[in-house]
């Protein structure tokens, strides 16, 4: 069967940060030299350019979204991002209603620039708040003040960006449920169309994984969850996606395009990429660290995966991006994305449902609460036999 080609995204990685905060096990690196940045503009073109010429599979596909995640890419000057995104526009194709989110660290943005943001061709701002707790904001090794945060979004709206979306932790080093609540309320305040609602957790090889701070245990962690969420409906920003709420007509585009098993293209140190052509899908990886990503980014040496999935795992990777979505999907999109007919995991959707996990509904995939709660158990039904039970199920997540 042949793949119909997606919807097609752009993702755009900027490596630096100001400071590496101690929960954080993203590709991001700590400033040294503001130098590198034009550098470093000229080799994302380039290695869009080799992409272009090496995967026709993406020609004449318009750019439904643009992501610039990080790292901090507000460290980036709007005339550099205005660079990046003309070049992008001289070598693709862009919908008209295009979303374009930059991540924006409140303690990393000149104020007053975000017009020129806008300008760029930014539409759409990411605040990483995390909290506006200060003493947690400390212990989270995070550069700004709540005051600060709450400054620098009042700006990004009054400087005419009408899509902000609000980044937010919980489980929080001895944070209280009404501590979590607090952050939720200031939020909602601040008259956001999106937040992002995550919660901590201890990741390898970071700061916190080798020096564990006290986080609430399971429970208080769940209390926390549902009581924010339920807050969060209450206040109009119903639940669409795991860690995702949103305003009506205000979900993230480019997120919805993950969880739906769309394509993206991924330029930047460390950026990944999903592409389909008609009898296959490819995820691809560049070069992390950023000198080595400099120096090799019009080179073939930049990929360095290059990979189709394989037919007996890709009922698990579509599974592992649509079971994200509160509402599910219908039994169409899995063919459509991955040939595979819903018959091919009957046997698996069966035994879910049975255990109350997925919705007893022959149109879709559809997680049941329980199964929201349970997803990681939900997702490791759907493994291919030789792949190992345990294995820890992630994937690239943008605000």
């Amino acid at each position: 069967m042949r793949l119909q080609p997606p919807p097609l995204a752009l993702y755009i990685h900027i490596p630096w940060c100001v400071k590496k905060c101690p929960y954080c096990d993203f590709n991001s690196h700590e400033l040294r030299s503001a130098n590198e940045y034009a550098a470093y503009v000229d080799a994302l073109l380039a290695d869009l350019a080799a992409d272009l010429a090496h995967f026709p599979c993406v020609h004449g596909r318009p750019i439904v979204s643009v992501f610039f995640g990080g790292g901090t890419p507000s460290l980036l000057t709007p005339d550099l991002i205005a660079r990046i995104l003309d070049g992008c526009h001289e070598r693709l194709q862009f919908d008209t209603a295009a979303e374009v989110t930059m991540e924006t660290n409140p303690g990393a943005v000149e104020h007053g620039r975000f017009d020129a943001y806008l300008r760029a061709g930014v539409n759409r701002i990411s605040f990483g708040v995390q909290s506006f707790d200060d003493d947690k904001l400390v212990r989270l090794g995070r550069i700004h003040s709540a005051s600060e945060a709450e400054r620098a979004i009042k700006e990004a709206q009054d400087a005419g960006i009408s899509e902000i979306n609000l980044d937010l932790m919980y489980a929080l080093p001895e944070q209280t449920l009404a501590g979590a609540l607090a952050d939720i309320e200031r939020a909602i305040a601040l008259r956001p169309t999106h937040l992002s609602h995550y919660q901590l957790t201890l990741e390898p090889n970071t700061a916190f994984a080798a020096k564990p701070p006290l986080l609430p245990d399971d429970d208080a962690s769940w209390d926390m969850q549902e009581a924010c969420q339920t807050r969060l409906t209450d206040a109009g920003f119903p639940q669409y996606e795991t860690s995702a709420y949103a305003q009506s007509a205000h979900r993230c585009r480019h997120n919805l395009n993950y969880w739906t098993f769309g394509d993206y293209l991924g330029i930047g140190a460390g950026a990944h990429g999903k592409l389909s052509d008609d009898a296959q899908i490819i995820r691809t990886a560049k070069l992390k660290t950023p000198k080595s990503y400099l120096a090799k980014a019009a080179l073939p040496e930049r990929l360095v995966t290059q990979a189709p999935i394989a037919r007996g795992e890709l009922a698990f990777e579509f599974m592992m991006n649509a079971l994200r979505l509160v509402d599910g999907v219908d039994n169409a999109l899995l063919t459509q994305r991955t040939g595979l007919e819903r018959s091919a995991i009957a046997s698996v959707v069966a035994r879910a449902i049975a255990d109350g996990l997925l919705v007893d509904d022959p149109a879709r995939l559809q997680p049941t609460a329980d199964g929201r709660r349970l997803l990681n158990e939900l997702l490791i039904r759907f493994l291919p036999d030789e792949r190992p039970r345990s294995a820890r199920i992630a994937v690239e997540v943008n605000p």
